[in-house]
C-alpha cells in the first residue's frame, strides 16, 4: 500500500508564513512527481505548486514569488512555504503523488487527506 500524509497546516494571521510537508511512504517503486492543491471551502480544487516530471517546477499565478515549493527525494517528501498569507488563501490543502507502486508497472495518483489553513483576518 501507498499512504500521503500531509502536515503542518494551522491558524495564522494574514501575512504571515505556514510551511506544509506531505510525506508519501510504502511500496513505491518510483514516485514520478508531487504536487501541492488546495480547495477553499465550497469552491473546486486547485493547483498550488509542484514538480513536473523532468524535476521542474511550476506555480499558479497566486503563489508566484510568495510560496517556494521544495522536496527531499531522499525520504520522498514534498514541502509548500507560504509567505504573506491571505484570508482567502485559507482551504485545506491537499498534496498528490504520480507515482508507480511496486504492485504495478504503471503510474497513479496518489492523495493525502489534506491540511487545514486558516488564515485569519
Amino acid at each position: 500500500q501507498v499512504q500521503v500524509v500531509e502536515s503542518g497546516g494551522g491558524l495564522v494571521e494574514t501575512g504571515g508564513s505556514l510551511r506544509l510537508s506531505c510525506v508519501a511512504s510504502g511500496n513505491i517503486y518510483r514516485i514520478n512527481y508531487m504536487k501541492w492543491y488546495r480547495q477553499p471551502p465550497g469552491q473546486q480544487r486547485e493547483l498550488v505548486a509542484g514538480f513536473t516530471s523532468d524535476g521542474s517546477t511550476n506555480y499558479a499565478d497566486f503563489a508566484q514569488g510568495r510560496f517556494t515549493v521544495s522536496r527531499n527525494d531522499a525520504n520522498n517528501t514534498l514541502y509548500l512555504q507560504m509567505n504573506s498569507l491571505k484570508p482567502e488563501e485559507s482551504a485545506v490543502y491537499f498534496c498528490k503523488a504520480f507515482l508507480i507502486p511496486r504492485s504495478s508497472w504503471h503510474s497513479f495518483d496518489y492523495w493525502g487527506q489534506g491540511t487545514q489553513v486558516t488564515v485569519s483576518s
